[in-house]
């Protein structure tokens, strides 16, 4: 991914001379961020942030540049030090263990979930690796070789089948309370849905979601099919699950507390 950002040795491979890029410094075509590091003109204003200030865009600040799915309140530029400056942000993010060196101006995602553990709690860090795991921005083992004991307790926690931010939060925060949750079970006469906690299903929105009409209907179908088979079934939004979850526990648990989800034999919704 091109943040605008390079190292010599980059600009290097890519078949520029050092007088090459000297030159461009002098017309303003590069512009040097600190000794061995370059920027062009558009480049990404927080990677040359974090460049400048002595390091490279680390951490949470990396995933969000990646595209994985970031819960709430994680703001800043988050900059991982490198191992022979220092950096000039107040607080500088590292994993477990001996720094990898800062050869790119963005971590890889794999790394910059190393350092998350430290700045993200434990739900918010699952959601993320959820993420990276469900798009493919990295492998299980590459994540699990920059983890300590702690991180690969929360890896073992994850899973790359979540479609949102939310469902994955809604997965582990159940759990947590000792619910059986089922990840996308394919429903006979409705489809796949996001969870299911007996004959409880749970669709969980992101806060990207936006509803053609078209998606309005089926959702609407869905529902009605899952009805009339038996499904008990509820819908939760992004603010739901981010800002109102004990509300939206409060209905979940409205409705398995009774042990009205409890799926019997001979009663079964299929």
């Amino acid at each position: 991914m091109d943040h605008g950002v390079f190292t010599t040795a980059h600009l290097l491979r890519l078949g520029a001379t050092e007088s090459q890029i000297r030159r461009a410094v002098r017309v303003g075509d590069l512009v040097r961020l600190r000794p061995g590091w370059y920027a062009r003109s558009d480049a990404d204003p927080t990677v040359v942030t974090a460049v400048r200030a002595g390091g490279v865009l680390g951490c949470v600040s990396a995933l969000r540049a990646h595209g994985a799915w970031i819960a709430p309140g994680h703001g800043g530029v988050h900059v991982r030090g490198s191992r022979t400056l220092r950096t000039s942000m107040a607080h500088s993010c590292r994993g477990d263990g001996p720094p990898p060196p800062t050869r790119t101006a963005v971590d890889p995602v794999e790394v910059a979930l190393g350092c998350a553990l430290r700045c993200m709690t434990g739900e918010h860090w699952i959601a993320a690796c959820d993420s990276v795991l469900e798009s493919g921005l990295a492998h299980h083992a590459d994540i699990a070789s920059c983890l300590g004991p702690r991180g690969k307790t929360l890896l073992s926690k994850c899973d790359g089948r979540s479609q949102s931010g939310t469902e994955s939060l809604v997965r582990v925060r159940l759990r947590a309370l000792n619910f059986a949750v089922v990840v996308q079970p394919r429903i006979a006469g409705v489809g796949k849905v996001d969870l299911r906690v007996g004959k409880l299903l749970i669709e969980c929105d992101s806060k990207a979601h936006h509803t053609s009409l078209e998606n309005y209907q089926n959702d609407r179908h869905r529902d009605r099919a899952a009805l009339v088979r038996g499904w008990l079934k509820i819908r939760l939004t992004y603010d739901d699950v981010v800002y109102g979850w004990q509300e939206s526990l409060e209905a979940i648990r409205g409705v398995t507390l009774p042990e009205r989800h409890r799926i019997r034999d001979g009663n079964r919704p299929w």
